[in-house]
Protein backbone atom coordinates (compact mmCIF):
# COMPACT_ATOMS: atom_id res chain seq x y z
CA UNK A 1 0.00 0.00 0.00
CA UNK A 2 1.60 3.19 -1.15
CA UNK A 3 1.92 6.21 2.04
CA UNK A 4 0.29 8.98 1.50
CA UNK A 5 2.11 12.28 0.80
CA UNK A 6 2.32 14.64 3.99
CA UNK A 7 0.70 17.76 3.14
CA UNK A 8 3.34 19.47 4.34
CA UNK A 9 5.13 19.02 1.24
CA UNK A 10 2.22 19.60 -0.97
CA UNK A 11 0.89 23.51 0.99
CA UNK A 12 4.13 25.70 0.19
CA UNK A 13 3.95 24.93 -3.68
CA UNK A 14 0.23 24.54 -4.79
CA UNK A 15 -1.33 26.69 -1.78
CA UNK A 16 -4.10 28.05 -4.22
CA UNK A 17 -4.96 24.99 -5.78
CA UNK A 18 -5.33 23.47 -2.46
CA UNK A 19 -8.31 26.22 -1.74
CA UNK A 20 -9.66 25.06 -4.55
CA UNK A 21 -9.97 21.67 -4.59
CA UNK A 22 -10.95 22.14 -0.88
CA UNK A 23 -14.38 24.03 -2.15
CA UNK A 24 -14.74 21.52 -4.98
CA UNK A 25 -14.03 18.08 -3.63
CA UNK A 26 -14.43 18.46 0.26
CA UNK A 27 -18.40 18.00 -0.08
CA UNK A 28 -17.85 14.71 -2.25
CA UNK A 29 -15.21 13.13 0.21
CA UNK A 30 -16.20 9.47 0.54
CA UNK A 31 -12.99 8.82 2.96
CA UNK A 32 -11.11 7.87 0.19
CA UNK A 33 -7.20 6.67 1.02
CA UNK A 34 -4.61 7.88 -0.33
CA UNK A 35 -3.77 5.09 -2.64
CA UNK A 36 -7.45 4.15 -3.91
CA UNK A 37 -7.70 8.59 -4.34
CA UNK A 38 -4.59 8.67 -6.26
CA UNK A 39 -5.63 5.80 -8.83
CA UNK A 40 -9.24 8.16 -9.72
CA UNK A 41 -9.45 10.66 -12.52
CA UNK A 42 -7.88 13.96 -11.36
CA UNK A 43 -10.17 16.90 -11.92
CA UNK A 44 -9.51 19.49 -14.69
CA UNK A 45 -6.44 21.73 -13.40
CA UNK A 46 -6.32 19.93 -10.15
CA UNK A 47 -3.41 17.51 -8.86
CA UNK A 48 -4.04 14.12 -7.00
CA UNK A 49 -1.05 15.87 -4.40
CA UNK A 50 -3.88 19.12 -3.83
CA UNK A 51 -6.76 16.72 -3.67
CA UNK A 52 -5.60 15.18 -1.50
CA UNK A 53 -4.10 18.38 0.63
CA UNK A 54 -7.76 19.81 0.61
CA UNK A 55 -9.33 16.58 2.01
CA UNK A 56 -7.39 16.20 4.60
CA UNK A 57 -7.47 19.67 5.87
CA UNK A 58 -11.06 19.29 5.48
CA UNK A 59 -10.80 15.38 7.93
CA UNK A 60 -8.06 17.25 10.36
CA UNK A 61 -10.36 20.17 11.41
CA UNK A 62 -13.20 17.14 12.83
CA UNK A 63 -10.72 14.57 13.85
CA UNK A 64 -11.19 13.35 17.82
CA UNK A 65 -8.20 11.96 19.47
CA UNK A 66 -8.19 9.16 21.58
CA UNK A 67 -6.21 7.66 24.32
CA UNK A 68 -4.57 5.21 22.01
CA UNK A 69 -1.43 5.60 20.33
CA UNK A 70 1.53 3.75 18.30
CA UNK A 71 4.18 2.46 19.41
CA UNK A 72 6.32 5.87 18.04
CA UNK A 73 3.72 7.45 21.12
CA UNK A 74 1.78 9.00 18.13
CA UNK A 75 -2.14 9.07 19.28
CA UNK A 76 -4.96 7.48 16.90
CA UNK A 77 -8.31 9.54 16.22
CA UNK A 78 -11.16 9.27 13.91
CA UNK A 79 -13.73 10.88 12.18
CA UNK A 80 -17.47 10.63 11.41
CA UNK A 81 -18.12 11.33 8.47
CA UNK A 82 -21.93 11.51 7.01
CA UNK A 83 -22.20 8.26 5.98
CA UNK A 84 -21.17 7.08 9.40
CA UNK A 85 -23.81 8.77 11.28
CA UNK A 86 -26.80 7.58 8.93
CA UNK A 87 -25.14 3.79 9.61
CA UNK A 88 -25.23 4.22 12.92
CA UNK A 89 -28.54 5.87 13.59
CA UNK A 90 -30.25 2.40 11.46
CA UNK A 91 -27.70 0.84 13.77
CA UNK A 92 -29.50 1.79 16.96
CA UNK A 93 -32.83 1.47 15.11
CA UNK A 94 -32.40 -2.17 14.46
CA UNK A 95 -30.60 -3.05 18.18
CA UNK A 96 -33.41 -4.03 19.87
CA UNK A 97 -35.59 -4.97 16.78
CA UNK A 98 -38.01 -8.00 18.27
CA UNK A 99 -39.06 -8.34 14.69
CA UNK A 100 -36.12 -9.75 13.58
CA UNK A 101 -36.69 -12.48 15.61
CA UNK A 102 -39.50 -12.43 17.34
CA UNK A 103 -38.67 -15.11 20.90
CA UNK A 104 -36.22 -16.91 18.62
CA UNK A 105 -37.93 -19.18 17.13
CA UNK A 106 -35.80 -19.98 14.29
CA UNK A 107 -32.74 -20.80 16.40
CA UNK A 108 -30.76 -17.38 15.78
CA UNK A 109 -28.93 -16.81 18.68
CA UNK A 110 -27.73 -20.39 18.32
CA UNK A 111 -26.91 -20.18 14.87
CA UNK A 112 -24.81 -16.62 15.61
CA UNK A 113 -23.04 -18.73 18.26
CA UNK A 114 -22.46 -21.26 15.77
CA UNK A 115 -21.58 -19.00 12.68
CA UNK A 116 -19.28 -16.23 14.68
CA UNK A 117 -17.30 -19.34 16.25
CA UNK A 118 -16.14 -20.78 13.05
CA UNK A 119 -15.70 -17.69 10.74
CA UNK A 120 -13.68 -16.32 13.45
CA UNK A 121 -11.17 -19.70 13.79
CA UNK A 122 -11.06 -19.54 10.02
CA UNK A 123 -9.94 -16.09 10.00
CA UNK A 124 -6.93 -17.51 12.27
CA UNK A 125 -6.61 -20.11 9.99
CA UNK A 126 -9.07 -23.07 10.67
CA UNK A 127 -9.82 -25.10 8.36
CA UNK A 128 -12.50 -27.35 9.40
CA UNK A 129 -15.45 -27.81 6.82
CA UNK A 130 -18.09 -25.65 8.01
CA UNK A 131 -20.53 -28.98 7.92
CA UNK A 132 -18.16 -30.86 9.73
CA UNK A 133 -17.33 -28.03 12.30
CA UNK A 134 -21.56 -27.47 12.52
CA UNK A 135 -21.91 -31.03 13.64
CA UNK A 136 -19.17 -30.89 16.31
CA UNK A 137 -20.72 -27.49 18.02
CA UNK A 138 -24.69 -28.28 17.86
CA UNK A 139 -23.38 -32.24 19.29
CA UNK A 140 -20.99 -30.95 21.54
CA UNK A 141 -18.67 -33.64 20.48
CA UNK A 142 -14.87 -33.55 21.24
CA UNK A 143 -12.71 -31.61 19.04
CA UNK A 144 -11.05 -33.65 16.98
CA UNK A 145 -7.64 -31.62 15.65
CA UNK A 146 -5.99 -28.44 16.19
CA UNK A 147 -8.98 -26.33 14.03
CA UNK A 148 -11.79 -28.22 15.34
CA UNK A 149 -10.12 -27.08 18.81
CA UNK A 150 -10.02 -23.42 18.13
CA UNK A 151 -13.61 -23.34 16.96
CA UNK A 152 -14.57 -24.68 20.28
CA UNK A 153 -12.53 -22.65 21.70
CA UNK A 154 -14.21 -19.44 20.40
CA UNK A 155 -17.55 -21.03 21.03
CA UNK A 156 -16.64 -21.57 24.96
CA UNK A 157 -14.99 -17.86 24.95
CA UNK A 158 -18.28 -16.37 23.27
CA UNK A 159 -20.95 -18.25 26.01
CA UNK A 160 -18.69 -16.67 28.56
CA UNK A 161 -18.63 -13.27 27.46
CA UNK A 162 -22.81 -14.02 27.11
CA UNK A 163 -23.11 -14.41 30.64
CA UNK A 164 -20.47 -11.57 31.72
CA UNK A 165 -21.89 -8.60 29.71
CA UNK A 166 -22.95 -6.84 32.58
CA UNK A 167 -19.92 -7.04 34.20
CA UNK A 168 -16.69 -4.68 33.01
CA UNK A 169 -13.61 -5.70 31.38
CA UNK A 170 -10.56 -6.32 33.24
CA UNK A 171 -6.84 -6.81 32.50
CA UNK A 172 -7.31 -10.58 34.36
CA UNK A 173 -10.45 -10.73 32.12
CA UNK A 174 -8.51 -10.25 29.08
CA UNK A 175 -5.92 -12.77 29.71
CA UNK A 176 -9.05 -15.06 31.24
CA UNK A 177 -10.47 -15.06 27.51
CA UNK A 178 -7.48 -15.31 25.62
CA UNK A 179 -6.54 -18.34 27.91
CA UNK A 180 -10.33 -19.86 26.78
CA UNK A 181 -9.78 -18.93 23.17
CA UNK A 182 -6.26 -20.79 22.55
CA UNK A 183 -6.46 -23.56 25.18
CA UNK A 184 -5.11 -26.57 23.44
CA UNK A 185 -4.24 -24.87 20.00
CA UNK A 186 -0.92 -22.82 20.26
CA UNK A 187 2.55 -24.41 19.25
CA UNK A 188 3.41 -23.15 22.86
CA UNK A 189 0.74 -24.15 24.91
CA UNK A 190 2.50 -22.08 27.93
CA UNK A 191 2.21 -18.93 26.09
CA UNK A 192 -2.25 -19.33 26.68
CA UNK A 193 -3.73 -16.61 28.62
CA UNK A 194 -0.31 -14.61 29.16
CA UNK A 195 1.22 -11.59 27.79
CA UNK A 196 4.28 -11.12 24.93
CA UNK A 197 7.46 -11.35 27.11
CA UNK A 198 10.96 -9.85 25.85
CA UNK A 199 12.33 -10.63 22.57
CA UNK A 200 8.63 -12.05 21.68
CA UNK A 201 7.64 -9.36 19.08
CA UNK A 202 4.76 -10.84 17.17
CA UNK A 203 5.01 -8.96 13.91
CA UNK A 204 2.40 -8.66 11.52
CA UNK A 205 3.86 -10.44 8.47
CA UNK A 206 2.47 -10.61 4.77
CA UNK A 207 3.04 -13.77 2.41
CA UNK A 208 6.03 -12.55 0.69
CA UNK A 209 7.64 -12.18 4.16
CA UNK A 210 7.45 -8.70 4.62
CA UNK A 211 6.29 -7.04 8.06
CA UNK A 212 2.95 -5.09 8.00
CA UNK A 213 3.04 -3.96 11.38
CA UNK A 214 5.39 -4.18 14.41
CA UNK A 215 3.42 -4.20 17.68
CA UNK A 216 4.52 -2.24 20.92
CA UNK A 217 7.29 -3.88 23.38
CA UNK A 218 6.63 -6.57 25.65
CA UNK A 219 7.53 -4.08 28.58
CA UNK A 220 4.35 -1.83 27.92
CA UNK A 221 1.69 -4.35 27.66
CA UNK A 222 0.19 -4.67 31.18
CA UNK A 223 -0.23 -0.72 31.26
CA UNK A 224 -1.88 -0.64 27.62
CA UNK A 225 -3.98 -3.52 28.74
CA UNK A 226 -5.21 -1.46 31.67
CA UNK A 227 -5.45 1.86 29.30
CA UNK A 228 -7.52 -0.33 27.00
CA UNK A 229 -9.97 -1.48 29.72
CA UNK A 230 -10.56 1.85 30.94
CA UNK A 231 -11.74 2.85 27.13
CA UNK A 232 -13.10 -0.14 27.22
CA UNK A 233 -15.06 0.10 30.26
CA UNK A 234 -16.45 4.16 29.18
CA UNK A 235 -13.97 5.81 31.52
CA UNK A 236 -11.76 7.04 29.11
CA UNK A 237 -11.43 9.73 27.00
CA UNK A 238 -13.31 12.52 28.17
CA UNK A 239 -16.21 12.97 25.20
CA UNK A 240 -18.77 11.15 24.50
CA UNK A 241 -17.95 8.23 21.95
CA UNK A 242 -20.95 5.98 19.87
CA UNK A 243 -20.72 2.71 21.58
CA UNK A 244 -20.86 0.88 18.16
CA UNK A 245 -17.57 3.08 17.60
CA UNK A 246 -16.29 2.23 20.78
CA UNK A 247 -16.60 -1.71 20.36
CA UNK A 248 -14.89 -0.92 17.16
CA UNK A 249 -12.15 0.48 18.58
CA UNK A 250 -11.24 -1.77 21.44
CA UNK A 251 -11.29 -4.43 18.74
CA UNK A 252 -8.80 -2.43 16.91
CA UNK A 253 -7.47 -1.41 19.74
CA UNK A 254 -6.01 -5.25 21.01
CA UNK A 255 -5.54 -6.52 17.32
CA UNK A 256 -3.49 -3.48 17.37
CA UNK A 257 -1.12 -4.03 20.34
CA UNK A 258 -1.17 -8.03 19.56
CA UNK A 259 -0.33 -8.47 23.46
CA UNK A 260 -0.27 -12.49 22.85
CA UNK A 261 1.95 -14.81 20.51
CA UNK A 262 -1.10 -15.97 19.46
CA UNK A 263 -4.80 -15.81 19.12
CA UNK A 264 -5.00 -11.93 19.06
CA UNK A 265 -7.70 -11.45 16.50
CA UNK A 266 -9.87 -14.10 17.77
CA UNK A 267 -9.41 -12.30 21.37
CA UNK A 268 -10.35 -8.90 19.53
CA UNK A 269 -13.51 -10.44 17.70
CA UNK A 270 -14.88 -11.82 20.68
CA UNK A 271 -13.72 -8.52 22.44
CA UNK A 272 -16.08 -6.60 20.00
CA UNK A 273 -19.31 -8.81 20.64
CA UNK A 274 -18.56 -8.24 24.55
CA UNK A 275 -18.36 -4.80 24.16
CA UNK A 276 -21.74 -4.54 22.01
CA UNK A 277 -23.18 -6.96 24.23
CA UNK A 278 -22.27 -4.78 27.49
CA UNK A 279 -23.28 -1.31 25.97
CA UNK A 280 -26.90 -2.63 25.49
CA UNK A 281 -27.16 -4.26 21.95
CA UNK A 282 -28.95 -7.60 22.40
CA UNK A 283 -29.32 -7.54 18.90
CA UNK A 284 -25.91 -9.18 18.99
CA UNK A 285 -26.57 -12.21 20.62
CA UNK A 286 -28.39 -13.28 17.40
CA UNK A 287 -25.42 -11.34 14.85
CA UNK A 288 -22.35 -13.18 13.73
CA UNK A 289 -19.63 -10.46 12.03
CA UNK A 290 -16.79 -12.75 11.43
CA UNK A 291 -18.54 -14.34 8.52
CA UNK A 292 -18.70 -11.04 6.66
CA UNK A 293 -14.73 -10.84 7.26
CA UNK A 294 -14.17 -14.13 6.31
CA UNK A 295 -15.88 -13.21 2.72
CA UNK A 296 -13.02 -10.71 2.56
CA UNK A 297 -10.39 -11.35 4.40
CA UNK A 298 -8.15 -9.06 2.31
CA UNK A 299 -10.54 -5.94 2.65
CA UNK A 300 -10.23 -6.64 6.64
CA UNK A 301 -6.55 -6.60 6.71
CA UNK A 302 -6.75 -3.42 4.51
CA UNK A 303 -8.39 -1.70 6.94
CA UNK A 304 -5.90 -2.11 9.45
CA UNK A 305 -2.96 -1.11 7.09
CA UNK A 306 -5.68 2.05 5.77
CA UNK A 307 -5.10 3.50 9.13
CA UNK A 308 -2.03 3.42 10.22
CA UNK A 309 -0.57 4.37 6.75
CA UNK A 310 -2.57 7.23 7.20
CA UNK A 311 -1.30 9.24 10.38
CA UNK A 312 -3.31 6.77 12.24
CA UNK A 313 -6.90 7.57 11.30
CA UNK A 314 -9.20 5.17 12.48
CA UNK A 315 -12.02 6.44 10.56
CA UNK A 316 -11.11 3.93 7.55
CA UNK A 317 -11.29 0.82 9.86
CA UNK A 318 -14.83 2.21 11.64
CA UNK A 319 -16.09 2.74 8.49
CA UNK A 320 -15.16 -1.02 7.20
CA UNK A 321 -16.46 -2.70 10.43
CA UNK A 322 -19.99 -0.66 10.46
CA UNK A 323 -20.26 -1.24 6.92
CA UNK A 324 -19.74 -5.44 7.85
CA UNK A 325 -22.33 -5.08 11.05
CA UNK A 326 -24.81 -3.17 8.44
CA UNK A 327 -24.38 -6.50 6.17
CA UNK A 328 -25.09 -8.98 8.88
CA UNK A 329 -27.70 -7.02 10.38
CA UNK A 330 -29.49 -7.44 6.81
CA UNK A 331 -28.72 -10.94 6.17
CA UNK A 332 -29.97 -11.75 9.41
CA UNK A 333 -33.49 -9.80 8.91
CA UNK A 334 -33.53 -11.71 5.95
CA UNK A 335 -32.12 -15.22 6.85
CA UNK A 336 -35.30 -14.80 9.90
CA UNK A 337 -37.39 -14.07 7.59
CA UNK A 338 -37.47 -16.96 5.84
CA UNK A 339 -36.90 -19.34 8.74
CA UNK A 340 -40.35 -17.69 10.03
CA UNK A 341 -41.67 -18.39 6.87
CA UNK A 342 -40.83 -22.10 6.93
CA UNK A 343 -42.37 -22.77 10.21
CA UNK A 344 -45.68 -20.83 9.76
CA UNK A 345 -45.64 -22.88 6.51
CA UNK A 346 -45.09 -26.25 9.26
CA UNK A 347 -48.01 -25.19 11.42
CA UNK A 348 -50.55 -25.29 8.60
CA UNK A 349 -49.42 -28.85 7.99
CA UNK A 350 -49.12 -29.20 11.85
CA UNK A 351 -52.87 -28.03 12.62
CA UNK A 352 -53.60 -31.26 14.55
CA UNK A 353 -50.63 -31.20 16.47
CA UNK A 354 -51.10 -27.13 18.12
CA UNK A 355 -49.53 -28.51 21.36
CA UNK A 356 -46.31 -28.78 19.97
CA UNK A 357 -44.13 -26.25 21.25
CA UNK A 358 -41.86 -23.41 19.00
CA UNK A 359 -38.83 -25.95 19.56
CA UNK A 360 -40.44 -28.31 18.21
CA UNK A 361 -42.01 -26.63 15.40
CA UNK A 362 -38.61 -25.41 14.15
CA UNK A 363 -37.46 -28.79 14.31
CA UNK A 364 -40.02 -30.64 12.34
CA UNK A 365 -39.93 -27.23 9.45
CA UNK A 366 -36.12 -28.21 9.36
CA UNK A 367 -37.20 -32.36 9.23
CA UNK A 368 -39.20 -31.50 5.94
CA UNK A 369 -36.75 -29.16 4.28
CA UNK A 370 -33.45 -31.71 4.90
CA UNK A 371 -35.11 -35.09 5.72
CA UNK A 372 -31.94 -36.61 6.29
CA UNK A 373 -30.54 -34.54 9.28
CA UNK A 374 -29.46 -36.40 12.39
CA UNK A 375 -30.90 -34.93 15.50
CA UNK A 376 -29.51 -35.67 19.42
CA UNK A 377 -30.56 -34.01 22.76
CA UNK A 378 -27.06 -31.88 23.13
CA UNK A 379 -27.66 -30.46 19.33
CA UNK A 380 -31.18 -29.50 20.09
CA UNK A 381 -30.02 -28.07 23.22
CA UNK A 382 -27.64 -26.19 21.99
CA UNK A 383 -29.76 -24.61 18.87
CA UNK A 384 -32.36 -23.45 21.57
CA UNK A 385 -30.80 -22.56 24.22
CA UNK A 386 -32.29 -24.74 27.14
CA UNK A 387 -31.48 -27.49 29.59
CA UNK A 388 -30.85 -31.14 28.54
CA UNK A 389 -33.81 -32.36 30.18
CA UNK A 390 -36.21 -29.77 28.22
CA UNK A 391 -34.36 -30.95 25.22
CA UNK A 392 -34.69 -34.59 25.80
CA UNK A 393 -38.59 -33.94 26.42
CA UNK A 394 -38.68 -32.17 23.14
CA UNK A 395 -37.33 -35.12 21.37
CA UNK A 396 -39.27 -38.07 22.94
CA UNK A 397 -42.48 -36.09 22.45
CA UNK A 398 -41.91 -35.76 18.46
CA UNK A 399 -40.98 -40.04 18.90
CA UNK A 400 -44.24 -40.30 21.04
CA UNK A 401 -45.99 -39.07 18.26
CA UNK A 402 -44.35 -40.43 15.73
CA UNK A 403 -43.13 -37.38 13.89
CA UNK A 404 -39.56 -38.92 14.72
CA UNK A 405 -38.16 -42.12 14.42
CA UNK A 406 -34.90 -42.89 16.47
CA UNK A 407 -31.84 -45.19 16.89
CA UNK A 408 -28.45 -45.28 19.32
CA UNK A 409 -25.16 -44.54 18.67
CA UNK A 410 -23.09 -46.75 21.26
CA UNK A 411 -25.00 -44.95 24.38
CA UNK A 412 -26.33 -41.84 22.35
CA UNK A 413 -30.44 -41.62 20.96
CA UNK A 414 -30.19 -40.50 17.42
CA UNK A 415 -33.60 -39.20 15.68
CA UNK A 416 -34.18 -38.81 12.05
CA UNK A 417 -37.39 -37.53 10.48
CA UNK A 418 -39.90 -40.83 9.34
CA UNK A 419 -39.73 -41.32 5.34
CA UNK A 420 -43.00 -40.61 5.52
CA UNK A 421 -43.28 -37.14 7.84
CA UNK A 422 -45.64 -35.40 5.58
CA UNK A 423 -47.98 -38.02 5.38
CA UNK A 424 -47.90 -38.39 9.08
CA UNK A 425 -48.79 -34.68 9.32
CA UNK A 426 -51.95 -34.81 7.72
CA UNK A 427 -53.15 -37.99 9.90
CA UNK A 428 -52.37 -36.67 13.42
CA UNK A 429 -55.71 -38.67 15.15
CA UNK A 430 -54.35 -41.72 17.27
CA UNK A 431 -51.02 -41.25 18.07
CA UNK A 432 -49.02 -44.23 20.49
CA UNK A 433 -48.40 -41.61 23.77
CA UNK A 434 -45.66 -43.84 25.07
CA UNK A 435 -43.43 -42.79 28.28
CA UNK A 436 -40.21 -41.40 27.80
CA UNK A 437 -37.42 -43.60 28.15
CA UNK A 438 -35.31 -42.65 31.23
CA UNK A 439 -31.71 -42.48 31.14
CA UNK A 440 -30.21 -45.69 30.25
CA UNK A 441 -33.40 -47.12 29.06
CA UNK A 442 -33.44 -49.95 25.79
CA UNK A 443 -36.32 -47.97 23.43
CA UNK A 444 -38.38 -51.02 21.87
CA UNK A 445 -36.80 -52.70 18.68
CA UNK A 446 -39.91 -51.35 16.57
CA UNK A 447 -39.10 -47.46 17.25
CA UNK A 448 -35.22 -48.60 16.00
Amino acid sequence: MNAPPKIIDVIPQQWALVLEAHEKLVPGDSYLHWDDLSKKSQPEGINHEAWWAALKLARSSRLRQLPLCDQRKQPFSFNQPDGLVELLHRLDYSRTEEDLSPGDPSGATARALFEESIASAGLAGATTPHAVALEMLRTGRTPGGRSEQMIANVYLALEQIRGLQGHELSLEGVLELHRCITKGALDEPGSAGRFRRNGEDAPVVDPSGVVQHTPPPAGELPERVEQMCAFANGRTPDFFIHPVIRAVILHFWLAHDRPFLDGNGRTARALFHWAMLHQAYPLFNRVALSPVLLQAPAGYARAFQQTETDDNDLTYFILHQTTAIRMTVESLRGRTGRKINEIREAQEKLRGFAELNPRQQALIAHALRKPDTRYVVAGHQRSHGVTHQTARDDLFDLLRRELLAVGKEGRRYVFRAPTDLPRRLQAPAGRRQARPPAQGDELPTSLL
